[in-house]
C-alpha cells in the first residue's frame, strides 16, 4: 500500500474531552494539540465534535431487470432548501453496539424497504464530514429481486415515514443528474453503479446496453 500522508494518529495529543450535550445525538468539546508539518507542535486548541460513529448504507439494485430501489424520507437538515426537506436516499442506519455492518444492513433493509433477501457487495467506507463529526458511512450495493417491491415503511416509534421507490436505472441516473439525490451516500452509490454496471450485468447474466 502506498503511504502518502505524513502524519498519523500518534501525532495528536488529546488534552481533555468533555460531553457538552446529549440528546438524539451527542456533542463533545475536545482540547488538543498536534504535530506540525514544519516540525514541533501546535498550540493547544479546542474543537466541538458531533458524535455519530459508524453507519451503513445500501443501494438496492436488481441486475436482472436493471432496476434501482431508493427511499424517500424527511430530513431536518434539508429544511429551507429549494428542493424541499424530503430526500431521495439509499437505505441506511447507525451501527449499534455489537453489530456488524451486515447486521445493520439486514435490519435496515427490513425496516425501511421490506427486503429480507439480499446479496451485499462492498462499495467503500468514507468520513461524512471529518472537520466536525466522527461519522463514518460504509456503503454497499445490495443485489435483490425488486419485483413487487415498493411502498411505505419505517418504524412509527422512531417517527419514520419512508417511501421505497423502485425505478429503472436510467430514471435513477436522471434523478442524480437533476440534483434530486443531493446527499453524498446516494451520489457515491449511483456513480459507483455507473462505473461497475457492465461488470454487474455480465456476472449476473443480464444483457448490457450501451458502453
Amino acid at each position: 500500500m502506498v503511504q502518502v500522508k505524513s502524519l498519523g494518529d500518534g501525532d495528536v495529543e488529546l488534552i481533555s474531552r468533555e460531553l457538552v450535550y446529549k440528546g438524539f445525538f451527542s456533542m463533545e468539546k475536545l482540547q488538543l494539540r498536534h504535530r506540525l508539518f514544519a516540525g514541533g507542535w501546535s498550540e493547544p486548541f479546542s474543537r466541538e465534535l458531533f458524535v455519530r460513529g459508524r453507519a451503513v448504507g445500501v443501494l438496492l439494485y436488481d441486475p436482472e431487470r436493471q432496476w434501482v430501489g431508493m427511499v424517500e424520507q424527511f430530513r431536518v437538515g434539508a429544511m429551507g432548501l429549494a428542493e424541499g426537506p424530503w430526500q431521495l436516499e439509499v437505505v441506511a442506519g447507525m451501527v449499534e453496539t455489537g453489530e456488524s455492518s451486515e447486521d445493520v444492513a439486514t435490519r435496515e433493509l427490513e425496516e425501511e424497504a421490506g427486503i429480507d433477501e439480499v446479496r451485499l457487495l462492498p462499495i467503500c467506507e468514507y468520513l461524512v464530514s471529518p472537520g466536525g463529526t466522527n461519522e463514518r458511512l460504509e456503503l454497499f450495493c445490495g443485489l435483490v429481486d425488486l419485483r413487487d417491491k415498493g411502498g411505505n415503511f419505517g418504524l412509527a416509534c422512531e417517527n419514520e415515514d419512508i417511501l421505497l421507490h423502485v425505478m429503472s436505472e436510467d430514471e435513477a441516473l436522471e434523478a442524480l443528474a437533476a440534483g434530486q439525490c443531493n446527499n453524498a451516500a446516494s451520489i457515491i452509490c449511483l456513480q459507483w453503479l455507473q462505473l461497475n454496471r457492465a461488470k454487474l450485468l455480465a456476472q449476473h447474466g443480464a444483457p448490457s446496453s450501451g458502453c
